[in-house]
């Protein structure tokens, strides 16, 4: 379990263009985009300042 095939996938994707229609799947998929990046930038700011903190202190 916890894997997602092609079928899951393709299956997802079938019933967002049903319930969203043609129109709106670009603009859901850009702001999903925008999401992801938003969270990648974070976490990495995040994970920077925490080494930077571990090096501070081992430096004391």
């Amino acid at each position: 379990m916890g894997r997602i095939g092609f079928q899951e996938i393709l299956l997802v994707f079938g019933l967002a263009l049903l319930i969203f229609g043609p129109s709106k799947l670009p603009e859901i998929g850009k702001s999903m985009g925008k999401g992801i990046r938003e969270f990648k930038t974070a976490t990495k700011e995040i994970t920077d300042s925490v080494s930077l903190d571990e090096g501070s202190s081992d430096k004391k």
